[in-house]
């Protein structure tokens, strides 16, 4: 895949005794869709922590837009624009909607080109049209520890937006949320990658969900990388199906 934004190369990680990734290597073109998947316990949440900074890797790089990044810390990574939500939110339960979204716009903004009223965002208006765009407008001055578990999850995905990120990785965004919302949500993530201009990589295990929105999917297995390629090819490649069956 051309246009690199992120490059992993040759990436492992152990806990203890457990090898958790084992040389991984992988690429994430700007401007696409990329899919995570692979049975539980096979490393996915591993490697998003260890590209994004929050554990140190044990061998490897990670390259963002040709820069070096393996050894910085968080802040420093997502004020490059690369960010990553969470399989349990991280949201600050004792603000409002709104005060989750103000402390999370950054200082410094770019000017990301937006269909919302216009960038940088400077003012209450803005941040309520981000929490309605992800379905919280009615929520908005409710404590953010009040809303449903799907809904902490959209506005976790309402404050990594307003940080104007350009590589955004998503861990398991569907779970939790309601089925009959599910394809709002797809909807929406189609909008950030497409008009907002937002690269994402999403770890989801619902095969629906991610056969539907993905440009290429990267399965990973005991901690390696088992398969790669676009939606159709991995959803017929017989070693990616005896994964999920157990027969690996």
């Amino acid at each position: 895949m051309n246009n690199e934004l992120l490059a992993v190369r040759s990436v492992s990680k152990a806990f203890g005794g457990v090898q958790a990734n084992q040389e991984i290597s992988l690429t994430i073109p700007s401007g696409k869709i990329i899919g995570l998947i692979g049975p539980n316990g096979s490393g996915k949440t591993t490697l998003f922590n260890s590209i994004v900074g929050y554990h140190p890797v044990d061998q490897g790089s990670v390259r963002f837009q040709g820069k070096e990044i393996t050894k910085m810390l968080v802040p420093q990574i997502a004020r490059l624009g690369l960010l990553r939500t969470f399989q349990q939110t991280r949201i600050f339960s004792g603000l409002s909607c709104i005060g989750n979204m103000q402390i999370s716009a950054p200082v410094v903004r770019s000017g990301l080109k937006s269909l919302f009223t216009k960038f940088p965002i400077d003012d209450m208006e803005d941040i309520e049209d981000i929490l309605a765009f992800v379905g919280l407008h009615s929520k908005r001055h409710l404590l953010a520890g009040q809303l449903s578990f799907g809904q902490q999850k959209l506005l976790e995905f309402a404050m990594a937006l307003i940080a104007e990120p350009k590589l955004l990785l998503l861990d398991e965004p569907t779970a939790g949320i309601n089925p009959t919302l599910i394809n709002g949500l797809i909807d929406r993530l189609r909008v950030a990658n497409q008009e907002l201009g937002i690269t994402l990589f999403i770890i989801e295990h619902n095969m629906r969900v991610i056969m539907n929105i993905a440009d290429h999917i990267y399965c990973l297995a005991h901690g390696q990388l088992l398969a790669e390629g676009p939606p159709d090819k991995i959803q017929n490649n017989q070693t990616v199906i005896d994964a999920y069956l157990g027969a690996n």
